[in-house]
């Protein structure tokens, strides 16, 4: 008879622990600040949104009609094309709780194929770009499958592979570059993506135009797929995800190898935006596509955040370095900003994810 008493007592007491819990978490979200940390859990890319908001009416107030022109922004989208198109990759790979330290070697390597493949070995520029979009795609389903069936940590993975890809590149290339001229005599799809068009008074290129559709894509596909929830469920808790029925393995490979492909249309854009193939162009994109997803909110512990919110970030990247370099500022004062916005933002990423513990 006790012990069923005891048994009963314990059982009321969890109870009642439980409800005290749940009392605490309903009363702490009830609070304005509960409530704003609730909502920037739910919608991740809020924060960057905002902060790209504020940035353009502080530097539209300080510069007025010369930053608010169509040309100044539109001129931002086309500074950030390369970066965003890279950022997007380097999402979805963050997103599963891994990194790439190689999606910039991967660009300007893609890029270097297409380029030789034309000119050195007469290969037709169609064909040509389609190795290129493939060697992207191999090198990103190699790096998963390291990561994915043999378990190294992606880091070592992606910063080995980053030492090969660019070691590569220099040898294959024998660190030429392919002239603008020469490209446009006789191989111009090579620069398609630099390609542009008048709407309203405002330039675009193809490649800005290809940056945001795969960001709405992306997002729709990481949201309303199937495979997107897979992503999300890896990268949140990867023994759950299996447990649960998903092939984790299968989905860290499809993710680099797309990473890898979405790269090689990067190197494609690379040679549109600036017009020549060269293997020492984008040499920072690493930094410059991490910058872009920390600062858009994407958690770097995997599993939370959006591709939007890495757009976001690259505009913002993207805002304050035009914004300060018309106000005449010094180089310098936009990293010490984008340095202070990555910590803000990790600091940030750990505030809201209190929320759900």
């Amino acid at each position: 008879m006790s012990d069923t008493t005891t048994k009963s007592d314990e059982y009321e007491g969890a109870v009642n622990r439980a409800e005290a819990v749940a009392e605490f978490h309903d009363a702490r979200h009830e609070t304005l600040l509960g409530k704003a940390q609730h909502l920037l859990h739910q919608n991740p890319s809020l924060v960057p949104l905002i902060v790209l908001i504020l940035a353009i009416i502080t530097f539209g107030v300080l510069l007025g009609s010369k930053f608010f022109s169509p040309f100044a922004l539109t001129l931002i989208l086309q500074q950030v094309q390369i970066v965003g198109i890279v950022a997007a990759a380097q999402s979805l790979v963050i997103l599963t709780a891994g990194i790439d330290l190689s999606v910039g070697a991967i660009m300007v390597f893609s890029s270097v194929i297409m380029g030789q493949f034309t000119f050195r070995y007469g290969i037709p520029a169609p064909i040509a770009i389609a190795c290129g979009l493939a060697m992207g795609t191999a090198i990103g389903a190699l790096n998963g499958w390291l990561v994915a069936k043999v378990k190294l940590p992606p880091f070592i993975v992606t910063l080995g592979m980053w030492q090969i890809v660019l070691a590569t590149n220099f040898l294959c290339s024998a660190n030429e570059t392919i002239t603008s001229q020469d490209i446009e005599a006789n191989a111009p799809m090579l620069q398609l993506f630099g390609a542009k068009f008048n709407i309203g008074g405002a330039v675009f290129t193809v490649g800005v135009a290809f940056m945001l559709v795969l960001v709405l894509v992306l997002s729709y596909v990481l949201k309303h797929t199937a495979w997107g929830r897979h992503v999300y469920a890896v990268g949140d808790d990867k023994e759950a995800a299996e447990l649960s029925g998903v092939n984790a393995g299968k989905v860290l490979i499809q993710v680099y190898a797309l990473a890898g492909l979405i790269c090689a249309f990067a190197g494609w854009a690379l040679i549109g935006r600036i017009g020549s193939v060269s293997p020492t162009s984008g040499q920072l994109a690493n930094i410059e596509s991490i910058t872009a997803v920390v600062i858009g909110g994407i958690s770097l512990f995997g599993g939370r955040g959006s591709i939007m919110g890495s757009l976001f970030g690259a505009l913002i990247v993207g805002v304050f370095t035009l914004g300060l370099r018309l106000l005449g500022a010094d180089a310098q004062w936009t990293f010490l900003l984008i340095g202070i916005l990555i910590i803000a933002a990790v600091a940030a990423d750990q505030w809201i994810r209190k929320v759900s513990s």
